[in-house]
């Protein structure tokens, strides 16, 4: 089974209903507990760095998904889900962010539209089962102003060229992101989802 987590941001019915398309268990929880139970556990996200992690902490989801990770078990972040993952964010002021995977969120800046809303292409970097399937040019569906800045880049398997290099798809250890809504990506966002379901599949298979 994959948890969605409910700290009260986030399309998490669409997140269910693209994983129950391809054949996937997963269940909406607002419980902390419920994490220890799971296969692999999806932190969704839409709106500011500072209160996703509030309402994280005061749910009692930072020490659930600390405990969760150790555990070795995957874990997905989706768009603001992917950015809570690093370090910190200076989205309206400085936050400290879950700390999963060493980076800082940035602020896009240019002479361009920002936000960043609608079709993107993925440009994968290396091989990696997360995206396998998935070829240079698939497009996914991206709503987002900040952006990832990982202290090792090699944690960037896909990217996105939005007039700056965007870490699009990220992996480290069994811990992965996503900064676009596979949701809302037609085939490639459901390839992914089932990807990573797979990967979670044969995680608890090996530690029967």
């Amino acid at each position: 089974m994959i948890a969605i987590i409910d700290y009260g941001v986030g399309n998490l019915r669409s997140v269910q209903k693209a994983l129950e398309k391809v054949g996937r268990d997963a269940r909406i929880t607002a419980s902390p507990q419920e994490l220890r139970s799971a296969d692999g556990v999806i932190l969704p996200g839409v709106g500011a760095f500072g209160d996703g992690m509030r309402s994280l902490l005061a749910l009692g989801f930072v020490d659930a998904l600390q405990a969760y990770v150790a555990g070795g078990k995957p874990l997905l972040g989706i768009c603001l889900g992917m950015q809570l993952l690093f370090s910190s964010s200076d989205e309206h002021g400085f936050h400290k962010g879950l700390d999963l995977m060493p980076g800082h969120v940035r602020k896009m800046q240019g002479e361009f539209k920002i936000p960043q809303v609608g079709w993107n292409q993925l440009q994968p970097q290396q091989s990696h089962p997360l995206i396998d399937g998935i070829t240079a040019g698939e497009y996914a569906y991206f709503v987002h102003s900040y952006y990832v800045d990982p202290v090792d880049p090699k944690v960037v398997i896909a990217k996105a060229n939005y007039h700056i290099d965007v870490p699009a798809i990220v992996a480290y250890d069994h811990i992965y992101g996503m900064q676009f809504h596979p949701e809302k990506s037609s085939a490639t966002g459901l390839r992914l989802l089932d990807n990573f379901a797979s990967l979670c599949e044969r995680e608890a298979t090996a530690t029967c």
